[in-house]
């Protein structure tokens, strides 16, 4: 979708929880690889969405070419974000 927007897992911080691989609709992480987030489709990323770094529960997900203001939650998990794009990812209705 957009080249230059997709996550960037900071593995210091990550504890493979899976949340980001499971809760993705757009296909970017390697499902097999769960629950390891692996960005096998970074081109797949929907401009602006921040769907997993919004669930990540420990703030691990950062994206290039952010410039939104944005920051990680640092913790705390917000899964019911409602995107507005029917698939329940966070992006802002931006998909």
């Amino acid at each position: 979708m957009f080249k230059k927007w997709y996550p960037v897992i900071d593995f210091v911080k990550c504890t493979e929880c899976g949340t980001c691989v499971e809760k993705c609709p757009h296909g970017v992480y390697a499902k097999e690889k769960a629950p390891t987030p692996v960005v096998i489709k970074p081109e797949k990323c929907i401009y602006k969405c921040h769907g997993c770094g919004n669930r990540c529960p420990v703030g691990a997900i950062t994206y290039v070419g952010d410039n939104t203001g944005w920051t990680p939650p640092n913790g705390k998990s917000s899964d019911n974000v409602d995107c507005g794009c029917g698939s329940g990812c966070g992006c802002g209705g931006n998909c």
